[in-house]
């Protein structure tokens, strides 16, 4: 327990040797130490998270992943540790907060860079299914995209196709309706284009020879349309069209598995969206309140910081603060009178040797006078 207290005052940057004299501090500090490190803690799991699906499908992006997220979650942790140490608590809570102002600002953006990985993966089950959907409309669409491309390039054949599937459609109707009223003549059967006068007379006999004709003139049509659609059929083949089909289950899940960050993070924006085009508000709240928690939690070491009064702990401190500075500032004063000195004293040892110089000079031009 000791240890993990240690430490923990350690990630609060506390001096262990002064907050040892006030008990009635540690926990204070312990808990503020816990607080930067569990932030740098989920920094550093989101933004591994999030690498992996950027080097999602490399043999090393396990490795990737879990190098930048040590790197992102140090980083978050330094930055965390010196905020707030640098909170001076002697000064007014205004002056503690426009210190601590860039901070919650910058916290405000890593929260949102923290929060969005970790939604990524609550969201998981559902941006899955979102994807899948998403996958198959586009791969539907560029079905379609092809075949009309194709139809386009192939537009006559098409329209002769068409003609002659309307033709057929036309002359099988009129074919089945014909019949009945033969049946009708043939058996008696009185209506408005029908004697009612059972037989197989003239009448009847003239009008199955039309429909055998037309029966053979409408399988002619059909083995037209028949020869058509192998035709377009091998086209097709030929140029790749049949390449192009809705992917199965498995591939489905293939894909979804190796999306990328862009995808789910696009996958995520649209959750809350219906297929009718309505808003899911339910859903919608729900990211937007995950991502205000973790940007709470980013800004939280702040804001314990800051709701914190002012403690023996921190007493102490400003008082050694205010002596090294003292301290230093005598420091300097020393140097600067010795330095002071020992000018004086170089002075006086120039001056001294200059003046003997010039005593050894006049004595030689007296001797030689």
């Amino acid at each position: 327990m000791n240890t993990i207290k240690n430490f923990f005052w350690w990630c609060a940057g506390v001096h262990k040797e002064t907050l040892q004299k006030y008990p009635e501090e540690h926990s204070k500090y312990f808990s503020i130490g816990a607080t930067i490190f569990f932030t740098g803690l989920f920094a550093a799991l989101a933004g591994g998270y999030a690498l992996y699906f950027i080097f999602s499908g490399s043999d090393f992006a396990v490795f990737y992943a879990a190098l930048f997220g040590l790197i992102w979650g140090l980083a978050i942790f330094n930055m965390d540790r010196y905020i707030v140490l640098s909170i001076d608590k002697s000064k007014s809570n205004f002056k503690q907060f426009l210190q601590a102002l860039p901070r919650i600002i910058l916290a405000v953006i890593i929260g949102i860079v923290i929060s969005r990985p970790l939604e990524l993966k609550i969201f998981d089950k559902e941006i899955r299914e979102h994807l899948r959907t998403e996958y198959l409309i586009k791969q539907q669409a560029t079905i379609d995209t092809l075949n009309s491309t194709f139809e386009n390039k192939y537009q006559i054949e098409y329209t002769q196709l068409n003609k002659f599937k309307t033709e057929a459609d036309s002359l099988d109707v009129s074919i089945k309706d014909d019949r009945q009223k033969l049946n009708h003549e043939i058996f008696g059967t009185k209506t408005a284009e029908t004697s009612g006068v059972m037989g197989y007379g003239p009448y009847a006999k003239r009008k199955e020879e039309l429909l055998n004709k037309q029966e053979i003139y409408l399988d002619s049509l059909r083995f037209k349309i028949q020869k058509k659609e192998t035709e377009l059929f091998e086209r097709k083949e030929k140029e790749g069209l049949l390449d192009t089909k809705i992917l199965s289950d498995a591939a489905l899940d293939s894909v979804v598995n190796i999306a990328g960050f862009s995808d789910r993070n696009t996958a995520l924006s649209k959750l809350h969206l219906n297929p009718d085009g309505s808003s899911n508000d339910s859903t919608k709240y729900a990211v937007i309140f995950i991502a205000c928690l973790f940007i709470f939690f980013e800004c939280l070491p702040v804001f314990v910081k800051l709701m914190s009064g002012k403690d023996s702990y921190d007493i102490e401190t400003a008082k050694q603060r205010t002596v090294h500075n003292y301290e230093s500032t005598s420091n300097i004063d020393i140097e600067k009178n010795a330095l002071d000195q020992l000018s004086e004293k170089r002075t006086e040892m120039s001056v001294k040797k200059r003046t003997n110089q010039l005593e050894k000079e006049y004595s030689e031009n007296e001797d030689i006078t």
